[in-house]
């Protein structure tokens, strides 16, 4: 595989073993460039060990596909993703290949592994490739792995791995000046320990150009409904709910994401008061706004049916109803009736028929056309792809459209597994599926020649997200549409990620001209920054974490608030599922009949039933089998923290306020036998 001119022109410092960031545009060949500077250093330095980084679980196979191209076989390549089911330990497979490409999130475990089998350190490696390196902030994965390099660099720990950095898009790091864009991209240089940002000299190269394409963009605007007697219904229901709960000064801005936040916060803070009536009205007026903004983003029909799945779930799980929920339940059986009523009668979202028009006009001429439809969330790419499959003005079109979403469970419910995702791409890619409906996932990395339709439908997001997901139009006359309301912030947020775009092109150019001697020593003063930084950040997470022995914290369920455990009873298995080991814990808790289905094998454990308080019916987690105990996992989120200091409500098991142990497998065993020949 030849690489092209401007392809050479960037892999050169990495050739002589410097680290730098390739800065090309999306389809311009940074994949292949790396895969050379692999090759040529497995050839030429001694020992040579690579391992390769990508941050979604779809590109292990795609990397895999073009690094196998360039190395011909004469390297053991592994690859290396969560949703694999039993394998050798991390650090097998590591010391018998070559090149290992894997999701940062494997390699952080494995960094930090006490398991022999699984553990490897960092300068094991002598090559690091980071995909779409501009992940490497904040608390990334990525910039976690890349903080252990500096502390290593730092205190002089020798070897270290050479570091390939790769992206089309930096970013400004929401910066809206040219001076903090600046700042932004040497931070980026300096968590990779950047030598040099390479781009070509010609960005206008005639290769490069043809290349990098970009694809020819529109804004695709429509007008707000005219009318809305649906989603007037839906906030007349709230405006009562609102009166129930009887705070004046809380925002009735309904719709909107900011809503949410506040009665998310409001949720909280009565759930910690011990205010039960007032959390539950919080939390079933956030249910009517996720069904506003369903409504705002596809159909009626399907925000109804996301609230009566919601009212369902409650009728169905719930064994202790407490009165502002039999007030609740009766309001929305109410008008429910008049609800579906109005759902199936009102106007038709102008967003979806300007959806429509779009691809009347790509899937009616002639051609193979082929596209992507992004949308922020998973609930909206089911009902988009509902909606293609039911609108009567598409069925005469050529459509075989199917969903791509992320491999991770999440409160959207349903996700992907890896295979799910492998086999929609490969089906994208083979022409046997022509439109993909798909949330973030799909916008870095997804390398599929033949796009020639990217629509971003209603998306509120960043400047690297714009930049991602045009490049995802990789064909000849590609067309990137925008489809947004007039005068909405989504309309305002891409045209504001359009000057952040350049922007960020002026800052990267700004500090690839800075004098060498002042550019060192930015970055080596930022890296001494970072490493203090995160050192602080730790020992703030330490001292949060011993704020109270665990024997003195209670554990309430989040919804009836009646004690259930201690923290002392809490363990942690693989370091990451928080469990209950009290053998008289059960006594609080119902086990559903079937198994939660998971499309994954896991190497210790597999899913049981979903796990209930048996007092009110409030979902706590699932049980698990690990090898052959039965043991009960918890959600953080479906418990009270009652402490010596008040009840707390922690968003993350990382949060809690007290030491969880890690279980302890022969040590439990001995004591439930124990206990057995006491009895």
């Amino acid at each position: 595989m030849e690489l092209r001119p401007y392809q050479w022109e960037v892999i050169m410092p990495a050739l002589e073993g410097k680290n730098i960031i390739i800065w090309l545009p999306t389809g311009a060949g940074k994949t292949r460039a790396a895969a050379y500077v692999a090759k040529r250093h497995l050839e030429t330095v001694d020992k040579a060990k690579v391992v390769v980084l990508v941050n979604r679980v779809h590109l292990v196979t795609q990397h895999c596909e073009e690094f196998s191209l360039m190395l011909g076989g004469r390297w053991a390549i592994t690859t290396l993703s969560g949703d694999m089911g039993p394998r050798p330990g991390f650090r097998h497979l590591a010391q018998r290949s070559d090149l290992l490409i894997c999701t940062a999130e494997l390699l952080q475990m494995a960094l930090t592994s006490p398991e022999e089998e699984e553990h490897v350190e960092l300068n094991e490696f002598s090559l690091l490739v980071v995909d779409e390196c501009h992940h490497t902030r904040k608390d990334t994965v990525y910039n976690i792995i890349l903080s252990r390099y500096l502390e290593h660099k730092l205190q002089r720990t020798r070897p270290l791995p050479q570091v390939l950095g790769l992206t089309a898009s930096p970013g400004t790091g929401g910066a809206t000046t040219l001076d903090k864009a600046i700042d932004h991209v040497l931070q980026l240089c300096a968590s990779l320990d950047t030598w040099h940002i390479m781009s070509p000299q010609d960005y206008h190269h005639p290769q490069l150009q043809k290349r990098g394409r970009q694809p020819c963009k529109q804004y695709d605007l429509c007008h707000r409904r005219s009318q809305d007697p649906f989603g007037d219904m839906l906030k007349k229901l709230m405006d009562q709910v609102h009166d129930h709960l009887e705070m004046p000064d809380l925002s009735r801005d309904f719709g909107t994401q900011m809503y949410e936040q506040q009665v998310v916060e409001l949720s909280q803070a009565a759930a910690e008061a011990g205010l039960q009536q007032r959390r539950v009205y919080a939390l079933h007026l956030r249910r009517y706004n996720d069904a506003l903004l369903i409504h705002d983003t596809v159909r009626a029909v399907d925000a109804l049916a996301a609230l009566q799945d919601f009212y369902d779930r409650e009728r169905a799980t719930k064994t202790q109803v407490l009165r502002a929920e039999r007030w609740l339940l009766a309001l929305f059986d109410d008008h429910k009736n008049e609800l579906a009523l109005l759902a199936t009668r009102g106007p038709e979202n102008p967003k979806l028929e300007m959806l429509e028009q779009i691809l009347q006009k790509q899937f009616g001429s002639p051609g193979s056309p082929r596209g992507i439809v992004f949308t922020r969330t998973r609930q909206s790419t089911h009902s988009l792809l509902l909606w293609l499959q039911q609108q009567p003005g598409l069925q005469t079109l050529d459509i075989r459209a199917q969903l791509l979403i992320g491999a991770g469970n999440s409160s959207q419910g349903a996700h992907m597994t890896q295979r799910d995702q492998q086999e929609v791409i490969r089906k994208f890619r083979d022409g046997t599926l022509n439109l993909l409906v798909a949330t973030s996932v799909a916008e870095e990395g997804m390398d599929i020649p033949q796009c020639n339709v990217v629509v971003r439908y209603g998306l509120l997001t960043n400047e690297i997200s714009m930049v991602q997901a045009r490049g995802r139009a990789r064909a000849d006359q590609s067309v990137y549409s925008f489809v947004a309301t007039q005068g909405s912030r989504e309309l305002r947020r891409e045209q504001t990620n359009e000057a952040l775009e350049a922007l960020m092109e002026r800052a990267v150019a700004a500090v690839q001209e800075m004098d060498k001697a002042e550019y060192q020593a930015k970055i080596r003063d930022l890296q001494q920054e970072a490493v203090v930084r995160r050192a602080a950040q730790a020992a703030q997470k330490e001292s949060r974490r011993q704020q109270f022995l665990a024997e003195h914290v209670q554990l309430l369920c989040i919804n009836c608030m009646v004690a259930v455990g201690h923290g002392s009873d809490l363990r942690k298995v693989e370091g990451t599922h928080h469990i209950n080991v009290n053998p008289n814990f059960w006594i609080y808790y119902s086990v559903s009949q079937n198994p939660v289905v998971m499309d994954r094998v896991f190497k210790d454990w597999s899913p049981g039933g979903v796990i209930s308080c048996k007092n009110c019916g409030e979902l706590w987690g699932l049980q698990i089998i690990y090898k052959s105990l039965k043991l009960p996992v918890l959600k953080v989120r479906s418990l009270l923290l009652e402490t010596p200091r008040g009840r707390v409500q922690a968003k993350k098991w990382s949060r809690v306020p007290f030491p969880v142990p890690d279980f302890n497998y022969v040590q439990h065993c001995a004591q439930s036998l124990s206990d057995l020949s006491l009895d």
